[in-house]
Protein backbone atom coordinates (compact mmCIF):
# COMPACT_ATOMS: atom_id res chain seq x y z
CA UNK A 1 0.00 0.00 0.00
CA UNK A 2 1.18 3.59 -0.50
CA UNK A 3 1.07 6.54 1.14
CA UNK A 4 -2.05 7.39 1.98
CA UNK A 5 -3.59 10.45 1.11
CA UNK A 6 -7.20 12.07 2.47
CA UNK A 7 -9.04 14.85 0.67
CA UNK A 8 -11.05 16.94 3.25
CA UNK A 9 -12.99 19.76 3.36
CA UNK A 10 -12.90 22.89 6.40
CA UNK A 11 -12.82 21.00 9.81
CA UNK A 12 -15.49 22.97 11.41
CA UNK A 13 -17.85 22.60 8.78
CA UNK A 14 -17.22 19.20 6.67
CA UNK A 15 -19.02 15.89 8.05
CA UNK A 16 -18.28 13.99 5.51
CA UNK A 17 -14.14 14.62 5.82
CA UNK A 18 -14.25 14.20 9.89
CA UNK A 19 -15.58 10.40 9.27
CA UNK A 20 -12.51 8.64 7.43
CA UNK A 21 -10.23 11.24 8.98
CA UNK A 22 -11.11 9.89 12.63
CA UNK A 23 -10.96 6.23 11.90
CA UNK A 24 -7.35 6.35 10.31
CA UNK A 25 -6.62 8.18 13.29
CA UNK A 26 -8.06 6.03 15.80
CA UNK A 27 -6.67 2.63 14.21
CA UNK A 28 -2.89 4.56 13.76
CA UNK A 29 -2.77 4.17 9.71
CA UNK A 30 -0.65 7.09 8.25
CA UNK A 31 -1.71 9.44 6.21
CA UNK A 32 -1.42 12.82 4.44
CA UNK A 33 -4.04 15.19 5.02
CA UNK A 34 -4.72 17.92 1.73
CA UNK A 35 -7.33 20.18 3.32
CA UNK A 36 -9.59 22.38 0.90
CA UNK A 37 -11.54 25.54 1.52
CA UNK A 38 -15.15 24.71 0.59
CA UNK A 39 -17.09 26.59 -1.69
CA UNK A 40 -14.76 28.83 -2.88
CA UNK A 41 -13.13 28.87 -6.99
CA UNK A 42 -9.72 27.13 -5.46
CA UNK A 43 -11.59 24.36 -4.09
CA UNK A 44 -13.68 23.64 -7.47
CA UNK A 45 -10.14 23.67 -9.35
CA UNK A 46 -8.32 21.68 -6.97
CA UNK A 47 -11.34 19.00 -6.53
CA UNK A 48 -11.36 18.03 -9.93
CA UNK A 49 -7.54 16.81 -9.59
CA UNK A 50 -8.86 13.95 -7.05
CA UNK A 51 -12.33 13.24 -7.59
CA UNK A 52 -15.01 13.76 -10.82
CA UNK A 53 -17.58 13.78 -8.50
CA UNK A 54 -16.48 17.42 -6.77
CA UNK A 55 -16.94 16.54 -3.75
CA UNK A 56 -15.05 15.84 -0.34
CA UNK A 57 -13.68 13.41 1.08
CA UNK A 58 -11.49 11.47 -1.45
CA UNK A 59 -8.95 8.77 0.06
CA UNK A 60 -6.33 8.63 -2.53
CA UNK A 61 -3.87 5.18 -2.29
CA UNK A 62 -1.20 5.26 -4.92
CA UNK A 63 -3.10 4.72 -8.12
CA UNK A 64 -6.44 4.36 -6.91
CA UNK A 65 -8.74 7.53 -5.54
CA UNK A 66 -11.71 6.26 -3.80
CA UNK A 67 -14.36 9.15 -3.14
CA UNK A 68 -18.15 8.80 -0.95
CA UNK A 69 -17.74 8.42 2.72
CA UNK A 70 -18.82 4.68 2.81
CA UNK A 71 -16.65 3.99 -0.05
CA UNK A 72 -13.86 4.70 1.72
CA UNK A 73 -14.43 3.06 4.95
CA UNK A 74 -15.22 -0.07 3.40
CA UNK A 75 -11.76 0.28 1.35
CA UNK A 76 -10.11 1.16 4.68
CA UNK A 77 -11.86 -1.94 6.35
CA UNK A 78 -10.68 -4.04 3.14
CA UNK A 79 -7.07 -2.78 2.97
CA UNK A 80 -6.99 -3.32 7.28
CA UNK A 81 -8.48 -6.34 8.15
CA UNK A 82 -6.83 -7.00 11.52
CA UNK A 83 -8.11 -3.52 12.81
CA UNK A 84 -11.92 -5.02 12.84
CA UNK A 85 -13.39 -2.00 12.12
CA UNK A 86 -17.10 -4.04 11.28
CA UNK A 87 -18.22 -6.43 14.51
CA UNK A 88 -16.74 -9.95 13.61
CA UNK A 89 -20.14 -11.38 15.13
CA UNK A 90 -22.44 -11.68 12.14
CA UNK A 91 -25.29 -10.30 13.53
CA UNK A 92 -23.68 -7.34 15.11
CA UNK A 93 -22.10 -6.68 11.93
CA UNK A 94 -25.00 -6.77 10.09
CA UNK A 95 -26.64 -3.82 12.58
CA UNK A 96 -23.54 -2.18 12.38
CA UNK A 97 -23.99 -1.70 8.63
CA UNK A 98 -27.75 -1.07 9.05
CA UNK A 99 -26.83 1.71 11.25
CA UNK A 100 -24.37 3.25 9.25
CA UNK A 101 -26.04 2.66 6.29
CA UNK A 102 -29.21 5.04 7.51
CA UNK A 103 -26.86 8.19 8.78
CA UNK A 104 -25.25 7.70 5.59
CA UNK A 105 -28.53 8.19 3.57
CA UNK A 106 -30.80 9.22 6.74
CA UNK A 107 -31.82 11.74 9.16
CA UNK A 108 -31.87 15.12 6.04
CA UNK A 109 -34.07 17.09 9.08
CA UNK A 110 -31.21 16.74 11.34
CA UNK A 111 -28.73 17.91 8.74
CA UNK A 112 -31.10 20.73 7.45
CA UNK A 113 -31.78 22.17 10.98
CA UNK A 114 -28.54 21.06 12.63
CA UNK A 115 -25.89 22.33 10.24
CA UNK A 116 -22.57 21.41 11.16
CA UNK A 117 -20.66 24.24 12.73
CA UNK A 118 -17.99 23.19 15.29
CA UNK A 119 -16.45 26.66 16.09
CA UNK A 120 -19.72 27.38 17.44
CA UNK A 121 -21.84 27.27 20.41
CA UNK A 122 -25.81 27.76 19.21
CA UNK A 123 -27.56 26.64 22.64
CA UNK A 124 -31.39 27.81 22.69
CA UNK A 125 -32.56 27.30 19.04
CA UNK A 126 -35.54 25.86 18.73
CA UNK A 127 -36.44 23.02 16.28
CA UNK A 128 -39.18 21.60 14.05
CA UNK A 129 -41.01 17.97 14.97
CA UNK A 130 -38.94 16.67 11.93
CA UNK A 131 -35.53 17.53 13.24
CA UNK A 132 -36.54 16.26 17.11
CA UNK A 133 -37.88 13.11 15.66
CA UNK A 134 -34.05 12.11 14.13
CA UNK A 135 -32.36 13.53 17.28
CA UNK A 136 -34.39 11.20 19.23
CA UNK A 137 -33.86 7.97 16.66
CA UNK A 138 -30.10 8.70 16.68
CA UNK A 139 -30.69 8.73 20.95
CA UNK A 140 -32.70 5.24 20.58
CA UNK A 141 -29.73 3.85 18.01
CA UNK A 142 -27.24 4.92 20.42
CA UNK A 143 -28.82 3.29 23.73
CA UNK A 144 -29.49 0.24 21.96
CA UNK A 145 -25.85 -0.35 21.17
CA UNK A 146 -24.40 0.50 24.23
CA UNK A 147 -27.41 -1.64 26.24
CA UNK A 148 -27.22 -4.89 23.59
CA UNK A 149 -22.67 -4.60 23.17
CA UNK A 150 -21.85 -2.64 26.53
CA UNK A 151 -19.92 0.59 25.32
CA UNK A 152 -18.03 2.60 25.74
CA UNK A 153 -18.52 2.27 21.68
CA UNK A 154 -21.18 1.81 20.03
CA UNK A 155 -19.90 -2.39 19.42
CA UNK A 156 -18.02 -2.78 22.35
CA UNK A 157 -14.48 -1.80 23.29
CA UNK A 158 -13.14 -1.05 20.14
CA UNK A 159 -13.87 2.06 17.98
CA UNK A 160 -15.36 1.08 14.90
CA UNK A 161 -16.78 2.47 11.29
CA UNK A 162 -20.34 2.80 13.17
CA UNK A 163 -18.24 5.35 15.48
CA UNK A 164 -16.73 7.56 12.46
CA UNK A 165 -20.13 7.58 10.92
CA UNK A 166 -21.67 9.19 14.32
CA UNK A 167 -18.78 11.29 15.15
CA UNK A 168 -20.50 14.34 13.02
CA UNK A 169 -23.36 14.04 15.04
CA UNK A 170 -21.63 14.28 18.37
CA UNK A 171 -20.04 17.45 17.24
CA UNK A 172 -23.59 18.58 15.95
CA UNK A 173 -25.39 17.87 19.60
CA UNK A 174 -22.24 19.79 21.44
CA UNK A 175 -23.04 22.23 18.96
CA UNK A 176 -26.42 23.07 19.80
CA UNK A 177 -26.35 21.77 23.45
CA UNK A 178 -29.02 19.19 22.88
CA UNK A 179 -30.41 17.89 25.87
CA UNK A 180 -29.99 13.85 26.36
CA UNK A 181 -30.75 10.96 28.14
CA UNK A 182 -27.77 9.56 30.13
CA UNK A 183 -26.74 6.91 27.91
CA UNK A 184 -26.43 8.96 24.79
CA UNK A 185 -24.93 11.92 26.86
CA UNK A 186 -21.76 9.10 28.11
CA UNK A 187 -21.25 8.16 24.54
CA UNK A 188 -20.74 11.99 23.73
CA UNK A 189 -18.33 12.12 26.79
CA UNK A 190 -16.29 9.23 25.34
CA UNK A 191 -16.30 10.51 21.55
CA UNK A 192 -15.05 14.22 22.29
CA UNK A 193 -12.64 12.80 24.66
CA UNK A 194 -10.55 11.19 22.19
CA UNK A 195 -7.69 12.60 21.54
CA UNK A 196 -8.55 12.41 17.70
CA UNK A 197 -12.09 14.16 18.30
CA UNK A 198 -9.74 16.64 20.11
CA UNK A 199 -7.08 17.07 17.46
CA UNK A 200 -10.10 18.06 14.94
CA UNK A 201 -11.19 20.28 17.05
CA UNK A 202 -7.87 22.01 17.27
CA UNK A 203 -7.33 22.39 13.68
CA UNK A 204 -11.25 23.75 13.49
CA UNK A 205 -10.24 26.67 15.87
CA UNK A 206 -6.94 27.68 14.55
Amino acid sequence: MADLQLVIGDKKFSSWSLRPWILLKEIKVPFTEISLVLNTPEFFEKIKLYSNANKVPVLIDGDINVWDTLSIVEYIAESFPEKNLWPKDKAARAFARSIVAEMHSGFSDLRKNLSMNLAEKLHGRTFPEEAWKDIRRIESIWKECLTTYKGPFLFGKQFGIADAFYAPVVGRFLTYGIDLDPAAKSYIATISSLYSYKEWMDGVLK
